[in-house]
């Protein structure tokens, strides 16, 4: 065993499992606690709202000594009793506020879409904090704008050019002053509802003609962000140059078809670059495609999804009641090229979806 890892954030088990697999012994404070959470950690607890957060995270370190910790989504600027292993608190509050991370792209003169001004339509409205883009909306006139605001009463959002085009991200490797690119990523959104932009899944690699413009600009940007370990660069890619939207300055959602992709373990990359070592560029070995299903109407899942493990993860347990428009399980599929990789993700759902009724 390597050391023993609390993991602690709203969703936790790709980054549980990339721990175990890496050698270290897990415990997780997690949101969910699916199933297949249990199979890579040695204890978990579960919480409810991201305010208990902190008192749960307290709990389980009074249980056990820890060597490191590591904050996923929704646990990046908690103050951890553990050596944390990652972006420290005070560097990570820029990138967990869209307004100060536009400044820096500014600053950095990196491509990316402008603030909008006063009354010019349509814009991009984004919540300044949270993540996913699951509230992220275009406005197209002063009424969308009014009853989006009316839905997210007193929260602080920026306005931003529309910027149309492949969503896509790169994972990056960084040691507080240089960067390696690891992996390019097509996004899959939502693409409908009040959701359209939310997070939804991932294809590795992707293949695209403006990659090395991509990799060149995020290399720039996560080596100059001052972060430490795995970090995420979103962008979409227009008709004329990529632009950025975002640095996610914590393991990502990609992550299991980052690892599945390129037969690596990005667990062990961060570590060993909070520790200032940066791995070698891996080669992709096969195309993976994952995909997260969510509830189409309100429900409760009587199936026992386990068994459908490897094809299937964050594994809800029999008897879970869901809301419709909720995540449910993710799915994923491989090949050898992007289009074999996809066509057996839709043949897994498909499969999976007999038992979701």
């Amino acid at each position: 065993m390597r050391g023993r890892v609390l993991v602690a954030g709203f969703a936790t088990r790709h980054v549980a499992q990339s721990a175990a697999l890496a050698g270290y012994e897990v415990c997780a404070v997690d949101h969910f606690c699916d199933q297949d959470l249990f199979w890579y950690t040695r204890d978990r607890m579960q919480f409810r709202d991201l305010t208990d957060l902190p008192e749960t995270v307290d709990r389980m370190c009074r249980r056990y000594s820890f060597d490191i910790a590591i904050a996923t989504s929704g646990a990046e600027d908690l103050t951890f009793p553990v050596p944390l292993c990652g972006t420290s608190r005070e560097r990570v509050g820029r990138f967990l506020d869209k307004l100060e991370m536009q400044r820096f792209f500014e600053e950095l003169g990196v491509p990316v879409p402008r603030i909008a001004g006063d009354g010019e339509y349509p814009v991009m409205a984004k919540p300044r904090r949270g993540a996913g883009g699951w509230r992220n909306a275009v406005l197209r006139d002063a009424g969308e704008e009014t009853r989006w605001a009316s839905l997210y009463p007193d929260v602080p959002y920026i306005r931003q050019q529309v910027a149309d085009g492949i969503p896509a991200s790169i994972c990056c490797i960084a040691n507080g002053h240089a960067a390696r690119a690891i992996a390019v990523n097509e996004q899959l959104l939502r693409g409908n509802g009040e959701s359209a932009f939310g997070f939804s899944g991932s294809v590795t690699p992707f293949d695209h003609p403006v990659c090395a413009e991509m990799i060149a600009i995020a290399e720039k940007i996560a080596a100059s962000s001052g972060c430490t370990g795995t970090l995420g660069i979103d962008f979409v890619i227009g008709r004329d140059t990529p632009r950025v939207i975002e640095v996610n300055p914590r393991f990502q959602g990609t992550l299991d078809t980052v690892e599945m992709a390129y037969a690596c373990n990005l667990f062990r990359f961060h570590v060993n670059a909070c520790a200032g070592t940066l791995p070698e560029a891996p080669q992709a070995q096969i195309y993976a495609a994952r995909r997260i299903l969510f509830a189409e109407r309100d429900l409760i899942l009587d199936a026992d999804l386990k068994d459908l493990a490897p094809v299937v993860s964050d594994i809800p347990w029999p008897g879970t009641c869901f809301e419709e428009e909720q995540a449910i399980v993710s799915v994923s599929g491989t090949g050898q090229t992007r289009d074999e990789a996809l066509s057996v993700l839709d043949k897994n759902i498909s499969s999976v979806r007999q038992y979701i009724r």
